[in-house]
């Protein structure tokens, strides 16, 4: 998904797992309008709206929020919303299969999250007997030699997280003739994958939570932004969502921010602030990632923390809990690193799949707050993993039962 800063583990670059047939198991708002969408409010602070923003890709994710999406009431891993499915009777195959993984990164505790679930959901699966997947280390040049390699080991379906959107893309289009590709998380900029996979996106994450601010911040208060880094989609969408909200609000955005994902950074730009501004309002997060550690420059400054967004890291919600902040967390699930595995079975199986497969994508409130705490887990696990029917949880997620 993103590149958030707690590099918690080294990774090898190449893993490869040999599984036999035996082993381990709101109220929608209206429309931006062209204007809104190309140039910022003079008022506003925003700036410049983001080249990753496409009117109607806003709103169409602006009307997912609302839609209700087709599949299992209790796997909303295999859900989708509007989907449009497309015939896959070419790469119907027998198996048994080799799945291989091109994975951007796992420097982060939501990649860690995502990696052990989809890990779990291979397992599952008796007719995928081997598991091949190579670690770019966040590194673009690197993924693109991983493609390439990839596509002479064998495989009969490629799962493809992108590190960045503009880069990967000639290597992912590449692959394409070779290999039925799925890409997820992160999107790439050619439509050749069988399916692309994603919650509702960017922009739905983005507008809930300026939305939220808008709603809680007084009339002219200051808004901070933080961001991790520029160039990724569903990072820019984000924050192109969150600018339309803001144009239209009476807030003030004093600052947009990049922190590298970075705790330390980000609390050093927070404290920065404070101090030039007295006070801030609000805080708009792109990611949660490093909430607690904006939470603790508030707190260190001896000021209330303002209406904040985070994510469903356990940190950020025990927080919540506990200093009883006005806040929201929109997510990104990690359960959606279960569906490409689950896509490429029926790909290969011949059966029909979304041609873009739009999970949905809960918001965490103050009313449903207690419901995504997950008493046992560790502090940077991800409450909507979808892991919790998967053999060794909690475990092997690092919880305790």
């Amino acid at each position: 998904m993103l590149t958030y800063p707690r590099r918690l583990l080294a990774t090898a670059a190449l893993a490869v797992l040999t599984l036999s047939a035996v082993s381990c198991t709101s109220d929608k708002p209206a429309p931006a309008t062209s204007a809104a969408a190309s140039a910022g409010s003079e008022d506003s602070g925003t700036g410049a709206q983001s080249k990753f923003f496409v009117q109607a890709d806003y709103d169409a994710q602006m009307a997912m929020r609302e839609a209700r999406p087709d599949g299992p009431a209790d796997r909303p891993w295999e859900q989708s919303i509007d989907p449009k499915p497309v015939d896959t009777a070419e790469y119907k195959k027998a198996g048994p299969y080799h799945l291989c993984f091109s994975n951007a990164a796992v420097d982060n505790p939501w990649r860690q999250v995502g990696w052990k679930t989809m890990q779990a959901e291979v397992a599952l699966h008796r007719e995928i007997t081997r598991f091949t997947a190579l670690d770019a280390e966040g590194k673009d040049d690197k993924q693109i030699s991983d493609i390439a390699e990839l596509q002479t080991k064998g495989c009969d379906a490629l799962i493809v997280s992108p590190n960045t959107t503009a880069t990967l893309t000639p290597a992912v289009a590449g692959a394409c003739p070779k290999v039925p590709v799925i890409v997820f998380d992160r999107g790439v900029q050619t439509d050749c994958p069988v399916t692309f996979i994603k919650p509702i996106g960017g922009y739905a994450f983005g507008a809930a939570a300026a939305e939220f601010l808008v709603e809680k911040v007084p009339a002219g208060g200051k808004v901070l932004a933080l961001r991790i880094s520029p160039g990724v989609d569903v990072l820019e969408t984000r924050w192109s969502a969150a600018k339309v909200v803001f144009d239209k609000s009476d807030l003030k955005v004093v600052g947009a921010e990049f922190t590298d994902g970075d705790a330390a950074k980000t609390k050093s730009i927070v404290s920065d602030y404070i101090q030039r501004h007295g006070k801030i309002d609000g805080l708009w997060m792109d990611s949660g990632a490093t909430a607690v550690a904006a939470v603790e420059a508030f707190e260190d400054a001896g000021q209330p923390v303002p209406p904040i967004n985070g994510e469903d890291q356990q940190d950020f919600l025990k927080k919540w809990s506990d200093a009883k902040l006005t806040a929201i967390a929109p997510t990104y699930p990690t359960y959606q690193w279960r569906t490409p595995v689950i896509a490429a079975l029926k790909i290969l199986k011949g059966e029909r799949v979304p041609k873009v497969w739009n999970l949905p994508q809960p918001v965490i409130t103050q009313e449903n707050l207690a419901t995504y705490l997950k008493p046992g887990m560790p502090p940077l696990h991800y409450a909507l993993c979808g892991c919790e029917d998967l053999p060794g949880y909690p475990g092997k997620w690092g919880g305790t039962s």
